[in-house]
């Protein structure tokens, strides 16, 4: 059995703040960020403005605080489950893994809307899972 590193105090404050910064960036109808703190995983949650939360990802720490695993919260499973990133590697950058959360949950951001689609549903989303299961296709 292996164990995995849990990321040292300096980069679960660096990720934070990467994150919010990003956030505000690119998705301030993302509102406030908020970070729990689990062994070797970071989830973050949006406290939209309208007051509701919603969760987003689970960045998992593998050594590095520049790639990090990716896990997507999954509304219609109320759970986190591993995915690909869209570059088609399995990590990466947290602000990668926010912008796919948020296009998904958020839509897209006013100065990306032009050039990207819609996200309508989780299927939309990424298509393609690292649990084994192969390619999702729109139901």
């Amino acid at each position: 059995m292996s164990v995995m590193a849990t990321p040292p105090e300096s980069t679960k404050i660096s990720v934070g703040h990467r994150l919010r910064a990003h956030a505000a960036t690119h998705w301030p109808q993302a509102g406030d960020l908020e970070f729990r703190y689990r062994g070797a995983f970071v989830y973050v949650e949006a406290h939209l403005p309208d007051g509701t939360a919603q969760p987003l990802i689970r960045l998992r720490y593998g050594g590095s605080a520049r790639h990090w695993g990716f896990g997507l919260y999954l509304a219609s499973s109320d759970r986190y489950e591993n995915q690909i990133l869209p570059s088609g590697f399995p990590s990466g950058s947290p602000e990668e893994a926010l912008d796919c959360a948020c296009r998904l949950y958020l839509d897209n951001p006013p100065d990306q809307g032009r050039n990207e689609p819609r996200r309508t549903s989780e299927s939309d989303h990424l298509g393609i899972s690292i649990d084994g299961a192969g390619p999702r296709t729109p139901g």
